[in-house]
């Protein structure tokens, strides 16, 4: 372990965690790094060895309660030394009497088990170009209007539903960062959808995606699709909302990956029946 410490991330490391996430495969939104550093600016950690950067991960605090590990990379090279374990207790030490969540990549489950998380439920990416199913122009009663259009308290609280604390910077950021729309579905002044996208280097993200009914997700996932240019989009799916993945695989939207979404303790009480896809793997 001589020569190999741990620092803060940089503006500079930040656009290089993406590039690995990138190469991982996860195809992180291309101005993501922007809302994680506002979400918590000293949560993001750098292994370097002899001052090489070679291992990432970030162990994001919410509020005063909870907190979420995501970007746990050790450089291909590097594997099998020892660096990542050291990070990764970094980073769980700065979590430390949390309830701590994240999702795991399913070759990583059972290491994550053995710290002491435990599966809630499955996040499913289903990808693809929506095909058939309601009719364009059909709202169903409900209007889509740009997000930024409404008073960001009544969004701030709508998105505390479906999150074990407050976000507000976060979600601020994230909603309006350009490079990606934010649409919500609005009856009678009260809102009952939610949902984001944004351009990554392949499938353009949407997440969150929260709706009150599957009409109404699926209202705004062809809003959010326009934003697509005709492209693919993708959605990590709770499989703990089968209505969700029934619609979703109903428009020819197809898995292309999963990931445990896990805690390390009782998983928090969300209204997964309105949860249609979550916000980010990255960052919970």
């Amino acid at each position: 372990m001589t020569g190999f410490e741990i620092t803060g991330a940089s503006a500079a490391d930040m656009e290089m965690i993406r590039g690995w996430a990138d190469e991982e495969g996860w195809n992180p939104g291309d101005s993501d790094r922007f809302a994680f550093a506002v979400a918590d600016p000293e949560g993001f950690l750098v292994g370097r060895l002899d001052g090489e950067p070679v291992a990432c991960i970030s162990a994001v605090r919410y509020g005063a309660g909870f907190g979420f590990i995501g970007f746990y990379i050790v450089r291909p090279a590097h594997r099998g030394r020892g660096y990542g374990i050291r990070l990764w207790r970094a980073g769980m030490e700065r979590l430390d009497g949390r309830l701590v969540g994240l999702d795991g990549v399913v070759e990583q489950q059972d290491n994550y088990r053995k710290s002491g998380f435990r599966p809630a439920w499955n996040n499913v990416r289903l990808e693809g170009v929506p095909q058939g199913g309601r009719a364009d122009g059909d709202t169903g009663g409900v209007a889509i209007v740009d997000a930024a259009t409404l008073p960001f308290g009544l969004l701030a609280a709508y998105d505390r539903r479906f999150f074990p604390a407050p976000r507000d910077a976060f979600l601020s950021a994230w909603t309006a960062l350009p490079g990606r729309t934010a649409l919500a579905a609005v009856r009678d002044g009260r809102i009952e959808g939610l949902g984001v996208i944004r351009s990554c280097s392949a499938a353009h993200r949407i997440g969150p995606l929260y709706a009150a009914t599957p009409a109404v997700a699926e209202i705004l996932l062809r809003g959010l699709a326009r934003h697509a240019s005709g492209g693919p989009v993708a959605v990590d799916v709770p499989d703990a909302n089968p209505e969700a993945m029934d619609l979703f695989k109903s428009l020819g939207l197809v898995p292309t990956f999963e990931a445990a979404r896990m805690y390390t303790g009782p998983a928090p009480a969300l209204p997964l029946a309105e949860l249609f896809g979550v916000t980010s793997l990255e960052l919970g």
